[in-house]
């Protein structure tokens, strides 16, 4: 694997996703624009991570980033083919550029900080790092709408921190920690239990506090599916609610291995996508979806 500034821009390292991007679950017309703003994310993330640079390159490179999308704002030349697409798609569909801008001031504070103290540090960090995602994508779907977008942001911080507890192992292996420090503290967990994978009864009950917590957060944002205009393609709406029981499902499996997420990486495979499937008809048929974002 190259390291990151000597990689191409664009040439994006193959990543282990929860959730699909551009699936066939969306329409034709927008695959593209999904695309284009998940490969400008996807490369600003592995500038921030991957490889062995120090961090003033990876700094430099996401700072050649923010540049390109000045120049968009500008209307003049980004400079790159992919700067160039994101241009086209930005362009057509009038996306903010504050929401790209948050992006990489995310991926930047994943290159100079990695503890958080609390759990408003990470509902902060999650806000640049995961929402504007979600907030792209309702503007994509014509259905940028203030209430929508606090939906949104409930699902994007929960997928955000499905994945901190899933991927708890691996971020320590690179020195950082998204774990509520005070939420540690309180459960007597400190960096030498996290360096030894001690899954004792202090482990199990933070990661149970923060289970709960993610899971309502996930469940508040559910209803979004339900509440798209008549324009917007039912697929959508199917999308969203994969999305949803998919970053449940998965805290399911975080539990049912004990939350032993030292010795092994829940993921969802096959036999899970067709109970997601399953979940999703019968929960948004009956239209039980819970409609207050929790934060």
């Amino acid at each position: 694997m190259p390291d990151a500034p000597a990689a191409a821009e664009g040439d994006v390292v193959d990543h282990y996703e929860n959730f699909p991007v551009a699936s066939v679950l969306l329409p034709r017309p927008l695959r593209r624009p999904v695309a284009v703003i998940y490969r400008f994310a996807r490369t600003a993330d592995d500038l921030a991570d991957e490889g062995d640079a120090a961090p003033a390159e990876r700094l430099a490179a996401l700072g050649a980033l923010s540049d390109a999308l000045e120049r968009i704002g500008a209307g003049t030349d980004p400079g790159t083919p992919m700067m160039r697409a994101l241009a086209e798609v930005i362009a057509e569909y009038r996306l903010p550029l504050p929401l790209f801008h948050d992006l990489l001031d995310a991926f930047r504070q994943d290159v100079t900080v990695h503890r958080h103290a609390d759990w408003d540090s990470l509902l902060d960090y999650s806000r640049r790092s995961a929402n504007p995602v979600g907030r792209l994508m309702l503007h994509l779907y014509g259905a940028a709408t203030p209430d929508r977008f606090a939906r949104a942001d409930a699902i994007c911080t929960g997928l955000q921190l499905v994945n901190f507890w899933q991927d708890v192992a691996i971020d320590f292996a690179r020195g950082r920690i998204y774990l509520p420090a005070d939420a540690m503290a309180r459960h007597g967990v400190d960096e030498n239990a996290l360096a030894e994978g001690r899954c004792d009864v202090r482990w199990l009950a933070l990661m149970e506090e923060l289970k709960i917590r993610t899971e309502a957060m996930l469940q508040s944002g559910a209803s979004l599916a339900l509440d798209l205009p008549r324009t917007v393609d039912w697929r959508i709406g199917w999308e969203l609610r994969l999305v949803v029981q998919g970053g449940l499902r998965v805290l399911e499996r975080i539990e049912a291995v004990g939350y032993d997420v030292f010795r092994r990486r829940p993921t969802l495979g096959p036999a899970d996508w067709l109970l997601l499937a399953w979940r999703a008809a019968a929960r948004y048929r009956s239209g039980t979806a819970p409609s207050k974002p929790a934060h």
